[in-house]
């Protein structure tokens, strides 16, 4: 393409690069050799493994392998969307995600924005160091102070409220547990890219604001919130493309029979059929079923981001 200079009206064409492409590379060999080696572990432990996305279209046996397996379609999906519990899972997954994203989404934000107004830099670690502890406790140790809490002999919650109720029985009672849990383990660990990014901001804009006049509150909304907004929009793409995947562990260790009514999500059906039932064409399908809708959601918020507020994930 050629471009026209608007003093002289001429005809300017672009500079080309003087080396070419393969003299580049014999150059900054060491560069790209040292580029291989992540490229190689993207393939081997991300592409390859792909491979055996053909077990959702098989009625798959190990003895036979991949090629000898009979090739069924979409038998698989067929029995899926018909399954009995199909519309119970879909809702409590979608729910159980959706109501995580809308109560946890902010907390890391708001506490984000609390930490930065610290002055004293000693109180302000002690505080991130507490906020990030949880993080770093084990789901099952996690799980098990939440039945120790809950328990109806002599849990905490029940000498509080002066009750003997086993809320881990309750169906209506398993969402709240699973949301507030999550914002108690996680919420203090998801600061820390808020907080590297209002790090970035120049100190001056504060010492100026302050001058004018302004107070705490008005400095957050006028200088902080609109540094967030860029990572926060990232971070929501990134939270509602993963909204069919409820995480597995938490709620698998939290679940009885008797709150299955909103307990049972996707992931714990899976493991269901695929470990202990040993069909894992049917559940290789079930995963590539959540996989493609938590694509198409990943596409459809990226677009919606980068028209809204010109930021996008890809």
């Amino acid at each position: 393409m050629s471009t026209v200079t608007k003093a002289e009206g001429k005809k300017v064409k672009p500079l080309k690069h003087g080396k070419s492409l393969g003299r580049r590379i014999l150059e900054n060999w060491q560069l790209y050799l040292m580029l291989l080696i992540p490229i190689a572990i993207t393939i081997v432990y991300k592409y390859i493994p792909m491979y055996g996305i053909q077990i959702a279209f098989r009625n798959y046996k190990p003895a036979q392998g991949f090629f000898r397996s009979k090739w069924v379609g979409l038998d698989w999906f067929e029995r899926f969307f018909t399954a009995p519990t199909f519309g119970r899972m879909i809702k409590n997954t979608v729910l159980l995600s959706t109501l995580s994203l809308l109560f946890s989404f902010p907390v890391p934000i708001l506490l984000a924005l609390a930490i930065n107004q610290l002055r004293f830099k000693r109180y302000k670690r002690v505080v991130q160091t507490v906020l990030y502890a949880p993080h770093f406790i084990s789901i099952m140790v996690v799980c098990g102070m939440i039945r120790i809490f809950l328990s109806p002999y002599g849990g905490l919650i029940n000498l509080i409220f002066g009750n003997q109720i086993d809320y881990m029985t309750l169906p209506e009672a398993f969402r709240p547990i699973y949301i507030i849990s999550g914002i108690w383990q996680d919420a203090g660990w998801g600061t820390i890219i808020y907080l590297a990014t209002l790090s970035a901001v120049d100190p001056g804009l504060y010492e100026a604001a302050k001058i004018d006049g302004a107070s705490m509150f008005q400095r957050i909304r006028v200088i902080d919130v609109p540094e967030l907004i860029p990572m926060v929009i990232l971070q929501l793409i990134m939270a509602v493309s993963g909204i069919m995947s409820v995480g597995f562990e938490k709620v698998f260790l939290l679940q009885t029979q008797l709150n299955k009514a909103t307990s049972d999500v996707i992931a714990v059906y899976v493991y269901e059929q695929g470990i202990v039932d040993h069909a894992y064409s049917y559940s290789t399908a079930i995963g590539l079923f959540n996989t493609v809708i938590n694509i198409i959601l990943l596409v459809v918020v990226n677009k919606i981001a980068k028209k809204a507020a010109d930021v996008s994930f890809v």
